[in-house]
């Protein structure tokens, strides 16, 4: 047995009237309609209705009686200074949501929203949305075609769009185009990083709030960060231009009048008014890179700048206004400088809201193929021609960049430029395999003074790195790197001992590296990258 249908719908003023006699029954009158179908039972109508219109009201009523005598009809009066007012029409259809005695577990609701004022079609649309009015939107419409229906059309829409495969599609297909958008199109197959970019594309059109960006240099920081800013302009969230500023270049009394501008004669060499970086990204985007190399000052600044979209520029008394959104980037560990004094503690607690770290190239060894065809692209772009590589050079190529013996200190940047050597020196376009033996031995020169600093001194204590003979730490240095560069401990533990495991009949190799990296006091977990 169906449950009870109530309608909830307000009077058409226009809509609903008509002169009194039998012509009335020749016109398309909304509410009236509605109990006129045979497929729509409506056991119970609430018509709202504001107080100068009761008499027309009282004639639907009697009408709706006439066509469907078994809809019980309930006049509610709301009483509207003005029906175009959003705030009061919201106001009064919210106390009456919230006083009306429903029961959606005995029957149903349709809300009509073809009769009324539209800022009254808005209040309802956005409370039957926000499920104070529980039920599904009830649309009307004259009949189309030929021949006169007084009753009209009628469909039903839930708000629950999940329930509509073709607009679920539609938003899944618009989610992934947002996240594909921060990465550029480039396939991505680590699986942290996609998580990480999908939750940055989230909070991306979500939040206004500033966004820290954490890692090593190369991993892409800028790149993302103005991905971001045209996502956003993209979604109509930001206006205004974006500005990236390098707070690295930034130093001395520069720094300030570069940030916050300054007024003419403000200090030696300051012939004009300058409107300063901040300024320029009002209504758009600042992109502050290398943020932890910022002065104590500026830092200063800076906050009340995020948190007050106000600031002083140099010699002025009188202060500017600029309404900006904030990216910041660094490739250093802002809670440690913190900790040193070197960083405020206020500033990072505001930039610490959306932290997210990208990791380098070395930490993302699966996604150094996608990122060669991509940088071959953009090579081709960039000088009008095509170069690709022979099957045996890619191979060797890829296998030398995935390995353990790629160490990528400068991450993207060091791919990008490897893959532009090696096009730009390709015979015919075609990169061979004598083009990547010899790019192959010019990044292991180009690595080895990095080399020179094993990294130990941050795993060890100065104690324990002045027991080691020259041979041990050197030993000690390689295990390591190799470590780092492995997704696991029994990974490393067969690269580690590959020739030693040919010879034993059983053969352990995480146990094995587990025992000797205890020597020296370290852990698997200290040790592994991301």
């Amino acid at each position: 047995m169906p449950r009870p249908l109530t309608v909830i719908g307000f009077l058409g003023s226009t809509l609903d009237a008509a002169k009194f006699g039998p012509s009335r029954w020749q016109k398309w009158r909304p509410s009236v309609g509605i109990c006129m179908h045979e497929d729509l039972r409506v056991d119970r109508f609430v018509l709202l209705h504001g107080e100068r219109h009761g008499r027309l009201a009282e004639q639907v009523v009697e009408d709706i009686r006439t066509v469907s005598p078994e809809t019980t009809v309930e006049q509610r009066t709301l009483g509207f200074a003005n029906p175009w007012d959003f705030e009061e029409v919201y106001g009064k259809l919210l106390d009456f949501a919230r006083a009306f005695p429903f029961e959606p577990e005995q029957e149903d609701y349709l809300v009509h929203i073809t009769t009324g004022t539209h800022v009254i079609q808005i209040c309802l649309f956005l409370l039957t949305e926000a499920r104070f009015l529980p039920g599904r939107l009830l649309q009307t419409q004259p009949s189309r075609g030929e021949g006169l229906n007084p009753a009209g059309e009628w469909s039903a829409i839930d708000l629950d769009l999940s329930r509509y495969d073709s607009i679920a599609t539609r938003f899944a297909a618009a989610a992934a185009e947002g996240s594909s958008f921060l990465k550029s199109g480039i396939e991505t197959r680590n699986a942290a990083f996609n998580r990480m970019v999908d939750e940055i594309e989230r909070v991306a059109l979500r939040s206004r709030a500033p966004l820290l960006l954490m890692g090593p240099t190369g991993a892409g920081k800028s790149h993302l960060a103005r991905r971001v800013y045209e996502l956003k302009r993209l979604k109509h969230q930001v206006a205004g231009p974006f500005v990236e500023v390098n707070c690295a270049t930034l130093r001395g009394e520069g720094a300030m009048s570069a940030l916050f501008g300054h007024r003419k004669g403000a200090f030696t060499g300051a012939v004009s008014d300058r409107p300063g970086l901040l300024r320029a990204a009002d209504t758009g985007m600042l992109f502050l890179d290398e943020i932890g190399e910022l002065g104590l000052d500026e830092q200063a600044m800076i906050l009340r700048a995020i948190e007050d979209k106000r600031f002083l520029p140099v010699g002025s008394d009188k202060e500017v206004t600029s309404d900006f959104q904030l990216i910041a980037g660094t490739n250093r560990d802002l809670g440690a400088a913190v900790a040193k004094g070197a960083f405020r503690d206020d500033l990072y607690a505001r930039l610490n809201l959306w932290t997210f770290t990208l990791p380098g190239l070395a930490q993302r060894r699966e996604d150094i193929e996608p990122n060669l065809d991509y940088e071959l692209d953009r090579h081709a772009q960039r000088d009008g021609q095509r170069v690709t590589f022979n099957k045996e050079a890619r191979a060797r190529y890829l296998a030398f960049a995935t390995g353990p013996e790629a160490s990528w200190p400068g991450n993207f940047r060091d791919l990008g430029a490897s893959v532009t050597r090696m096009a730009t020196l390709a015979p015919s376009a075609r990169i061979d395999q004598d083009t990547v033996e010899q790019e192959i031995a010019r990044l292991r020169r180009l690595w080895a003074p990095a080399a020179t600093d094993d990294g130990l001194a941050a795993l060890l204590t100065p104690d324990a790195l002045d027991t080691l003979d020259p041979f041990e730490r050197v030993q000690l240095a390689e295990v390591v790197r190799v470590c780092r560069a492995c997704r696991s401990l029994s990974e490393a533990g067969r690269l580690l001992f590959s020739a030693s495991r040919t010879r034993r009949t059983s053969s352990n190799d995480a146990d094995r590296l587990r025992k000797y990296l205890q020597r020296f006091g370290l852990e698997w977990a200290v040790l592994a990258g991301p």
